[in-house]
């Protein structure tokens, strides 16, 4: 590299070096003086004097990224908010080590060690780095997806990419910057949790997080506290019949040998098992072809079905022609045709001769299926036919489907292509007799479909084949949920019966028969940590009662209480309420808690991790500053017995105990001055289960004055406008964000990434311009404070500085609105951008040297509170360096300021639009081509002397005459409430009782007032009921004249004149011009300028004897 292109390089990385360097000498100082540490008051606190906020601890298998921080960052930027406010603030941080991720990592790179080698040498290593879909780290975090390469620039080598597009666990440890020396100890899953806490924590506190870093703790029985506290909370649900012993479904692995909840999940985090009816069609003896070697077998072709109501109308099965199928046996009578994927499913529900081994007696493909003849329950015809059905997924329910053409259009449109296609009957050698006799059966009625919904649906929309998939999904809408709702059974034993009524009793009724099983898969396909694809399975575990009546009222009663922010997070957590069932939380595998009376099974991932909120209150107590609980000084982990958890946290009498009673007290004391918890920021993909948890829990184990008062969900962070993806390359951990921006550039692009719960956007340019905007406002303020001598002295006087003056207090007040509302990235523009716009403003108004001092000090203290809770690293040095003040900026208070005055702030926008209006004005004056005056020639000189350097400018102070009439009568005919007007023919009527309509040219007048009526409407929706004002709040002619030096000084003229339009003799000063101010008068508001050359100003006022 050349000198001087190594001196560009340091240049361009100056400024973020700068704001590294004050980064650094910042946390320096909070570090020594304990600036966040948290300490509970000596009494119950009031109202808004305490602010305990928390956020999910991130688990802890990887380094955390952006994604992490674009959440972390909600909380951490009302915790500072709340403490310039002057609360209280406690705000801890755990990691979650609980559960399959970890030890599912640990596991694959002990299997590619004893496979490959230590290091091992992977197969073709390069073209599976470079090709295709691999699984990379994103299965242990969460991220994930492809976007295309070229939508980014990625910054790193070929070298990193491939490893970001990882297949094996080495290289994705390789990846996360680990030499090959160490990833081998990361076989022992604990060793994980040695290496990425620590990791985290200084991550965080490069961030700039004001923690109580104390407080902090993983989970897992490796933290002897935590445990305890986990197996004292599953105790106490236990004790209130919370927990019990059930055979229930529930997603599985069966690679981990257990149930796979959410967090154990690479893909399907959500998805609930789907519980089917198999109806079950025998296949009718003498058997042939393929099936001759099942004779003296039960052999059934098994159909998963939601509506077993419909059995009545079958009039054929259903088989994909290309589809592979199996024989497999359930015991040693039945044998089941089916998908191998479904045959797993049934063999962990008990169904199979073999638990959860599925035996194929023989493969089958749909062309060995088609002409098969069933006998099938419930249905109308003795004998029905196995058919090709091309639209067939073979990924739900069993590859098999029943027939019901009278209510599912598939069925109508799929048999009625074979009814009249010969063709395509001869392509699959169905012979006519299978198909041909068969009528449609009607077996419910439908209000607005008569009995046959499925073939009347299809004829109102037109569909001409099976594969019209669109308009058959439409069908589908229209008729099956008002089947359900509305339908009617005509035929069968519940003839009578609304089918919702039907409907389960038809179901018992099969299933009793033994004519039908019961049946359950995932709803959408479920991947393991561990890379299998789960079932759901009939197992016999421990479960919570979330759902239990008594328990959902009480958790509903909870949320109705709670600030949400958005209508779309309530929603959310009144749809997973809704649906909410018992909740398996034990495992087998993994890390975490010993579930106490059965100690075979592990506490899984969600159910450890409810009321933890609560264990942050006494964490540094128990466990001295120490994550791991190791080293504890004052109390032992056996010390920590249920009465004891009890008295601290449930206000159970005073425990016998070796723990001295002041520290029991004082623990006890803290639980009671920080709880509840005050907020609690997450990702939205925690309110379907974690979130709902923690509702659930805190309403059963805690009294109401301890439930949580608010959450603030988020969307997820996209990186440049697309995906955070490793696979692709287009992603970023936090530590490398600061390393690239500074932690300050990296909060500021956070809070400026977006607010609501939409997906927000973390952009390179933003943080990039966020460096040089914090850099050069110090160089700035540096400036100022440099020529301070300079600048005007006293108290503000002017109208630029009232308006200054106004336009901090305004922003103070609107900021101090958007961080309680947590909408930081509206906070960051009031409190930021406007304001640095108010003082540009300002600065351009004030003539050189013209700038109040005791103003600009001002602006300066309170921009720098204002910007703390985002950039606190750049506070603190403008606090400390720029401005020398005492203390620090994290605790300065929040800045007080009067009530905006918002005539003010109105009368400055007024000026200001009025100065670009006549900017534009002149501008087009003055490019408009000119013709030489008779007898002059095009000269220099004589184009100087045309130039317009002279501004008249016509003033209206209110409306009259009819335009007056029709404000008062908008006035009157405007809901405040509502904000909308009355109707158009009640307006009229007004106007033609007021005096204007009696006028005897009415007509004329009319013509004029309705175009003025709909602009005032409009203008009233855009701004506000201000728009139906007769006069402004403010003295236009004051505003303007106070500002004749301003305005003259930005438009470029010598000579401004500013007149009321009622004055006659001002009107003749604009000379030929008269006819804009008789074509476009001025209006309240709108004033009207000419512009002309001194010696055509000379020439009119000497007419006008002026």
């Amino acid at each position: 590299m050349s000198t001087a292109a190594a001196l560009e390089g340091a240049r361009s990385f100056a400024r973020r070096d700068q704001l590294l360097k004050i980064q650094r000498e910042a946390q320096k100082r909070w570090e020594e003086a304990d600036v966040f540490k948290a300490e509970a008051g000596a009494e119950t606190p009031t109202e808004g004097e305490k602010f305990f906020g928390n956020f999910p601890y991130p688990y802890m298998n990887g380094i955390l990224h952006l994604g992490h921080a674009f959440s972390l960052s909600k909380l951490e930027f009302a915790s500072a908010y709340y403490r310039l406010r002057g609360r209280n603030v406690l705000f801890p941080f755990g990691f979650h080590c609980t559960g399959m991720p970890i030890k599912a990592c640990a596991d694959k790179l002990d299997r590619e060690i004893q496979k490959f080698g230590k290091p091992p040498v992977f197969p073709n290593i390069d073209e599976e780095a470079e090709g295709g879909e691999t699984q990379t780290s994103s299965e242990q975090d969460g991220s994930g997806g492809q976007t295309l390469p070229d939508k980014f620039k990625s910054k790193r080598s070929k070298a990193a990419a491939k490893k970001g597009a990882a297949k094996y666990q080495w290289q994705i440890m390789q990846s996360l910057g680990l030499g090959d020396d160490e990833i081998a100890a990361f076989r022992d899953p604990y060793h994980w949790l040695m290496y990425f806490p620590p990791m985290a924590i200084e991550h965080l506190k490069m961030f700039g997080l004001g923690v109580d870093w104390r407080r902090s703790f993983i989970t897992t029985d490796m933290n002897p506290f935590y445990d305890s506290f986990v197996r004292w909370q599953m105790k106490v649900l236990k004790n209130m019949g919370k927990i019990v012993k059930d055979m229930r479904y529930t997603i599985y692995s069966p690679l981990d040998g257990q149930p796979c909840a959410d967090h154990d999940r690479a893909s399907g985090e959500g998805v609930q098992p789907q519980e089917y009816t198999l109806i079950k069609m025998e296949v009718i003896a003498p058997f042939a072809g393929k099936l001759k070697a099942l004779e003296g077998r039960r052999v059934f072709l098994v159909a998963a079905t939601l509506r077993p109501e419909t059995m009545y109308g079958q009039t054929n099965a259903w088989v994909l022609p290309d589809g592979k199928y199996g024989a497999f046996e359930i015991n040693d009578i039945d044998v089941f045709v089916v998908t191998e994927r479904a045959a797993l499913n049934l063999a962990y529900q008990d169904m199979s001769k073999i638990p959860e081994k599925p035996t194929c007696l023989l493969e089958l493909s749909g062309h060995d299926l088609i002409g098969l003849p069933l006998k099938s329950p419930l249905a109308g015809n003795e004998v029905v036919y196995a058919l090709p059905m091309l639209t067939i997924l073979t990924d739900k329910g069993t590859g098999i489907v029943t027939s019901v053409p009278s209510d599912s259009p598939d069925d109508y449109m799929a048999l009625l292509d074979l009814t009249l296609k010969p063709a395509f009957r001869a392509k699959y050698g169905v012979k006519d007799e299978w198909v041909l006799p068969f009528n449609v059966i009607p077996i419910i009625n439908i209000p607005e479909f008569g009995d046959k919904s499925a073939q009347k649906v299809c004829l109102d929309l037109k569909i001409k084949s099976q594969n019209d998939k669109e308009k058959l999904a439409e069908a589908k809408r229209l008729t099956y949920l008002k089947g359900f709702t509305d339908g009617t059974m005509i035929v069968g034993e519940f003839k009578g019966k609304k089918v919702q009524e039907a409907k389960p009793l038809i179901r018992k009724k099969l299933l009793e028969t033994g004519e039908a099983v019961m049946y359950s898969e995932p709803e959408k396909k479920v991947v393991s940590r561990s890379g299998d694809e789960c079932v759901v399975a009939l197992t016999d575990q421990w479960y919570i009662t979330y759902g239990e009546t008594e328990w959902k009222e009480k958790a509903e009663e909870c949320l109705a209480k709670m600030e949400l922010y958005y209508d779309e997070a309530r929603h959310g957590f009144e749809h997973t309420l809704s649906w909410l069932n018992q909740w398996a939380c034990s495992r087998s595998f993994g890390l975490g808690t010993r579930i106490p009376w059965d100690e075979q099974f592990l506490v899984e991932s969600l159910s450890d991790s409810t009321i933890y909120m609560a264990y942050y209150t006494i964490a540094h107590v128990l466990q001295n500053g120490d994550i791991y609980g190791k080293n504890a000084a004052l109390v032992k982990p056996e010390q920590m017995t249920a009465e004891v958890w009890n008295y601290i946290f449930l206000g159970g009498p005073f425990p016998k105990s070796e723990i001295p009673s002041d520290l029991l007290k004082h623990m006890k004391k803290e639980f009671e001055y920080w709880y509840p918890f005050d907020l609690r920021v997450s990702g939205k993909d925690l309110i379907q289960n974690h979130l709902t948890f923690c509702i659930y829990n805190h309403t059963t184990i805690f009294p109401k004055e301890k439930w949580p008062r608010s959450f603030r969900c988020n969307g997820h962070l996209m990186l440049n406008s697309e995906k955070m993806s490793k696979s692709t390359g287009n992603f970023k951990t936090l530590h490398e964000a600061i390393e690239d921006f500074s932690s300050d550039a990296t909060r500021f692009s956070l809070a400026d990434a977006g607010d609501g719960m939409d997906d927000a956007n973390f952009v390179y340019e933003t943080a990039n311009a966020a460096i040089l905007r914090l850099t050069k406002e110090i160089t700035w303020m540096e400036e100022i404070l440099a020529a301070e001598s300079s600048l005007r002295q006293g108290p503000p006087s002017t109208f630029s500085d009232r308006v200054f003056a106004n336009e901090i207090n305004i922003a103070v007040k609107l900021t101090e609105r958007n961080y309680s509302a947590m909408m930081f990235r509206e906070a960051l523009k009031t409190g930021f951008y406007d304001l640095q716009a108010a003082r540009d403003e300002y600065r351009l108004s004030c003539a050189l040297g013209g700038m109040n001092r005791d103003l600009l000090w001002r602006f300066m203290d309170v921009q720098t509170r204002l910007i703390t809770p985002i950039c606190p690293h750049y506070a603190e040095h403008v606090w400390k360096e720029v401005l020398k003040k005492d203390g620090f900026a994290v605790r300065a208070g929040w800045p007080t300021a009067d009530l905006p005055d918002l005539t003010l702030q109105r009368a400055n926008k007024y000026l200001q639009d009025t100065i670009v209006s006549m900017r534009k004005i002149l501008q087009k004056q003055t490019s408009a081509p000119k013709k030489s005056k008779k007898g002059l020639t095009n000269t220099a000189t004589a184009v100087e002397e045309s130039k317009p350097t002279i501004g008249l400018l016509y003033v209206a102070e209110k409306y009259e005459g009819w335009k007056e009439e029709c404000l008062n009568i908008l006035q009157a005919n405007y809901d405040r409430g509502s904000r909308s007007f009355a109707h158009d023919q009640d307006i009229l009527a007004a106007l033609k009782e007021s005096p204007a309509g009696q006028l005897a040219d009415f007509k004329i007048i009319l013509k004029k007032c309705m175009p003025f009526l709909k602009f005032k409407k409009d203008e009233t929706l855009a701004v506000g009921p201000e728009a139906l004002d007769v006069k402004l709040p403010f003295d236009e002619m004051q505003v303007l004249q106070e500002n004749v030096d301003l305005i003259k000084r930005q438009i470029g003229l010598e000579k401004l004149e500013i007149f009321f339009i009622t004055d006659e003799s001002a009107q003749g000063k604009a000379g030929s011009y008269v006819s804009v101010l008789q074509q476009t008068p001025p209006s309240p508001g709108n004033p009207v300028a000419i512009f002309m050359a001194a010696l055509d100003f000379q020439q009119n006022s000497a007419r006008t004897g002026a």
